[in-house]
Order: structure tokens, then C-alpha cells, then sequence
């Protein structure tokens, strides 16, 4: 029997257990990077009076609806990688670089965010923005079937996540795809980016109580 084909030691899975556990809580520390630097830009209301600061918040409202769509983006992109990778018990270095990329993606979601909300050219501010969020759902596609290839899931895992993953991952991937178009029609494009979890959300809820 060859190295290559000898079953690893309990030491070995240890180790491959271990080094998934730290990737996890290294994406975990980017993740609350990404939102700290999002919250960095948060423009604060000026003013001597209420009214003033009130109408001053006002003023900055695209602003804070940035902020708060942004962050439920990476708050979603987060429970999606968390969801998949507690039941990933070892890696290669293929799942590691895919996951660096995907953690880039999401340290740049506060700089599109700042693009977004400036003036002018607003379909390629919006469209910048959406690629930014389809190549991070596409680059975890990828992390998602590169776990399932090779076979880097607990014995344990829920029949349920590969399902979920992939339902969940394309039906973001297509709320994003469609609001790029629907940009060059209405300002309001961003609305696809609110109703496709919730959509996507119900289908696995139905799909869950089938299963079950």
C-alpha cells in the first residue's frame, strides 16, 4: 500500500479538521472587517439645531439605505459560507484560494458601496455593484462543488445543505443578474435585491418541510 492510498490517522483528520476550523473563523475576522469599514463611511448628520440635523439625516438617506441593504448583503454572504462550512471537515489548497477570493469580494463590498451612492452615472455605479455581488455567489458556487467533489463534507452533514446551497446561491445570483437591466428603467432596481432572499428563503423553507 502506497502513502497515497493508506487511510489517514486520527492524527492526520485531526489536522485537516483543524485547519478548516481556522479558515472558518479567519473568514469569520474579514467578515467583521468588511462591516466595520462599511459602518466607516456612514455619513454623520451635521447641525446646531434638531431640525437642522434632522433634515441634515435627511439629506444623507441614500446613504444609510446603502449601509443597510450592504450589510444584509454581507450579513447573507456570511450565513451562506457559515452554513456550508461547519460541516467541511478538511480542505486543499483549490477551497483555500477560492475562499481568499471570496473574502476579497467581500472587503471591496464597502468601497461599491461608496460607488453606488455617488452622483451621476447611476447604471454603472449600480452594475459595478451587482458584479461585485455575483462574482462573490459565483466564487462560492464554486468553493460549494468543490467541497461536494471532493468529498470535504462531514459524514453527519444534513441531506438538506447541498440543496439549500445551490437554491440560495441562484436565486441571489439571479436577483442580482436581473437588477442590472431593470437599472437602465428605474432607480429601484435595488428592490430585486431585497425580494430574491425572501423568495429564495420560502422555496427552502417548502423544500425543507417536503424533505422532511
Amino acid at each position: 500500500m502506497t502513502t497515497l492510498d493508506r487511510p489517514e490517522s486520527e492524527g492526520e483528520l485531526e489536522v485537516r479538521a483543524i485547519a478548516a476550523e481556522r479558515l472558518t473563523f479567519f473568514a469569520d475576522a474579514v467578515i467583521a472587517i468588511a462591516v466595520t469599514l462599511l459602518a466607516l463611511d456612514l455619513p454623520v448628520p451635521a447641525g446646531d439645531t434638531n431640525s437642522a440635523m434632522l433634515h441634515s439625516a435627511f439629506d444623507h438617506r441614500d446613504g444609510y439605505l446603502a449601509f443597510c441593504i450592504s450589510f444584509l448583503v454581507i450579513a447573507s454572504h456570511w450565513r451562506g459560507h457559515h452554513t456550508v462550512f461547519r460541516y467541511v471537515n478538511r480542505l486543499d489548497g483549490h477551497l483555500t484560494g477560492l475562499t481568499i477570493g471570496w473574502l476579497f469580494l467581500q472587503v471591496v463590498t464597502p468601497f461599491a458601496t461608496r460607488v453606488i451612492t455617488g452622483n451621476g452615472a447611476f447604471q454603472f455605479r449600480f452594475g459595478f455593484y451587482s458584479v461585485v455581488q455575483i462574482a462573490a455567489l459565483l466564487l462560492f458556487a464554486l468553493m460549494s462543488r468543490r467541497i461536494e467533489r471532493k468529498n470535504m463534507f462531514r459524514p453527519d452533514t444534513p441531506p438538506t445543505i447541498r440543496a439549500n446551497t445551490f437554491l440560495r446561491t441562484a436565486g441571489l445570483t439571479g436577483g442580482f443578474l436581473l437588477s442590472i437591466p431593470l437599472s437602465f428603467v428605474t432607480n429601484y432596481a435595488y428592490v430585486c435585491w431585497i425580494v430574491a432572499p425572501m423568495l429564495t428563503g420560502f422555496l427552502r423553507r417548502r423544500q425543507d418541510r417536503h424533505v422532511g
